[in-house]
């Protein structure tokens, strides 16, 4: 690989960094020890959390060691929001959610060899320090008014909301944890997003302050955003989670398939592994031959088989391709099909009707004449096979798992009744 710094700032992965020339010296004297942190303040993690895991990803891969850290500790406090005090979840909640974590970023890291992934938890340096030894050891060097000025804590100061003591101590727990994989690991480096630049640098300040000749780095990757001005890593139902009961792997697939022509280039070098050439090559397919999708292809297949495997990308591919009449729908397993179809509009009857009420009712078309007109013209799909009746009424027997039609008009407008 090309030097690691190099290869971020090409990915557009390197925002921020405490001393850009000193950690690429560190790089190449290395190997590094870094790590980065997750918060189980929910029980998955999420695409903006997928950016970290991949950016830790490509630094091990190019031979360095990271330390993943799920914050068992900083998990019962939360770090600051924007406008809010967070709820405080229950020690019993956090700790299932650790492990929830814990297990969606293993298989990401490698945990063989001579940089073999550790995970960590900070809950193991903290519950046995007592508030005395923490205020002490901890909390004397660090000075209010630079606390007060991080942004996180300062634009909260300034809302109605305020900020409680115990989120404004936050910064002081992750700045510890860096002390501690500093001390334990002879950890150098942390890395994060530059939304959390303010507690980053926490870390490397608190170690100087211990160790005046320390040599630290925090590394903070970019805010990534879209060209429609829409939240990345959310769609209109809502987060993108990691977890597939959360979001399928279908609805996972699809949020890559349907990336924006102005995104998919960024989108490319930020999540694919994939080599220069080859991005290059999918960015100007995207720009000569838009309509065939092959960058948004790629990516999808890629992360879906990354973070769901091969067998899941498999069967979300076929029902994809199921769905546009590529393939055939009855080969599709019930769970598969299931959560494709709660990805399009959809209805529940309680009895089969004709087929153009169907159409009118699922919103494919405005009105019944509407859905005449679709069926006269040959446009209307059932199952994929053409309705060749204005007068057609599907049966029982015509249902997918004994439970769904999948109705379509034309090559693209697709929904879906149920039968309860």
């Amino acid at each position: 690989m090309t030097d690691i710094v190099d290869e971020l700032k090409w990915r557009g992965l390197l925002a921020l960094s405490t001393d850009e020339d000193a950690l690429r010296k560190a790089f190449a004297d290395g190997p590094v020890t870094f790590y980065c942190g997750f918060d189980p303040t929910a029980p998955s993690l999420h695409l903006g959390n997928l950016v970290q895991i991949l950016t830790m990803r490509r630094i091990q891969q190019a031979g360095n060691r990271p330390l993943g850290l799920v914050g068992g500790a900083t998990g019962l406090i939360g770090d600051p929001k924007p406008n809010s005090e967070r709820t405080l979840n229950e020690p019993e909640v956090v700790a299932q959610w650790v492990e929830r974590l814990r297990a969606q970023i293993q298989p990401l890291l490698d945990f063989e060899g001579p940089n073999a992934a550790v995970m960590v938890n900070n809950l193991d340096w903290t519950q046995g320090l007592s508030a005395i030894e923490f205020l002490r050891d901890v909390g004397k060097h660090f000075r209010v008014n630079k606390m007060i000025a991080k942004e996180a804590v300062s634009r909260r100061l300034n809302s109605d909301a305020g900020i409680s003591y115990t989120e404004f101590s936050y910064q002081i727990l992750q700045g510890m944890d860096f002390l501690e994989l500093y001390r334990r690991y002879g950890c150098t480096l942390q890395t994060g997003g530059s939304d959390q630049w303010g507690n980053l640098t926490s870390g490397t300040d608190l170690i100087h302050r211990v160790d005046p000749q320390a040599v630290v780095h925090a590394l903070g990757t970019p805010l990534i955003t879209k060209a429609d001005g829409t939240k990345f890593g959310k769609t209109e139902s809502g987060t993108i989670w990691l977890d597939p009961e959360m979001t399928t792997p279908y609805a996972f697939y699809q949020f890559w398939l349907n990336a924006d022509d102005r995104d998919v280039s960024k989108f490319l070098r930020i999540f694919s592994f994939k080599s220069h050439e080859e991005i290059e090559e999918l960015e100007k397919l995207t720009e000569e031959r838009p309509q065939a999708r092959a960058a948004q292809r790629a990516l999808a297949e890629e992360l879906t088989t990354l973070v769901h495997g091969g067998e899941q990308t498999a069967a979300v591919v076929a029902a994809s391709r199921a769905l546009f009449g590529q393939g055939e729908l009855t080969g599709l397993d019930e769970a598969t099909l299931g959560a494709a179809l709660s990805e399009v509009p959809h209805i529940q009857v309680a009895e089969l009707g004709p087929v153009v009420d169907l159409f009118a009712e699922v919103g494919l078309v405005a009105s019944k004449s509407a859905a005449r007109r679709t069926v006269k013209e040959g446009g209307a799909y059932v199952n994929n096979v053409k309705v060749a009746s204005e007068d057609a009424v599907p049966g029982k027997e015509d249902l997918l798992h004994g439970r769904w039609l999948v109705l379509r008009r034309g090559k693209k407008n697709l929904a879906a009744v149920e039968l309860r």
